[in-house]
């Protein structure tokens, strides 16, 4: 565990508390990670806790909106400057992959707001997140699909579906083995086939 300095100001408590979430789920069951989990991990009390939140939601919000923000950021950095819309999916697809080896707990939190049956304020980001990267994948696509790379006859939301599903089919194996380390080995292997399937026309009628 980390620790903290004493006096923090309000922004830097919510961003600490934030990263403590994230530290837990990396080896909790993220529904079963109390305030008084994160408090212990910040070596300070529940009470001081919610003067920064107002609740667990407020805290489980606060951490979606810092996955969003940061996952988000990471491929859009990725990409930026390349050409190829391919190539940017590449770069899109490793740097997804190295955000979570990074923060193993994202995955957790992420799975576990989604599989939720009530909507929250946190499922709410979740999904939200989920549809602004479909949207910047089908972009690429269509640029692909304009500049020759990609089959015009691709499936598009097929295509997309495959890109998020592998990634999460290479999470979820990497939790099990509990081994994050061959992620990065794994997912160009896994890219490499998704452009022969993207170049081929994967989900057409041809």
């Amino acid at each position: 565990m980390q620790s903290y300095p004493k006096y923090l100001s309000t922004e830097n408590r919510r961003a600490l508390t934030v990263a403590s979430v994230v530290e837990l789920a990396g080896s909790h069951n993220p529904g079963e990670i109390t305030t008084e989990a994160i408090a212990q991990c910040m070596h300070m009390t529940q009470g001081v806790l919610y003067r920064h939140f107002s609740s667990k939601k407020a805290v489980w919000h606060a951490v979606m909106d810092w996955v969003a923000e940061g996952l988000l950021t990471a491929i859009d950095r990725s990409a930026r400057g390349i050409e190829s819309p391919l190539a940017a999916m590449e770069a899109m697809f490793m740097s997804h992959i190295e955000f979570v080896a990074k923060h193993p707990g994202v995955p957790r939190i992420m799975f576990g707001e989604l599989q939720l049956a009530q909507t929250t304020p946190a499922k709410r980001v979740a999904q939200s997140v989920l549809g602004r990267y479909r949207e910047r994948l089908h972009r690429l696509i269509e640029k692909g699909q304009a500049a020759g790379e990609i089959s015009p006859s691709l499936d598009k939301e097929a295509a997309v579906t495959l890109f998020l599903g592998s990634i999460q089919g290479l999470v979820i194996r990497s939790l099990l083995v509990e081994n994050m380390t061959d992620m990065r080995r794994e997912a160009e292997r896994i890219f490499a086939l998704l452009i022969v399937l993207y170049r081929c026309g994967i989900g057409s009628d041809s």
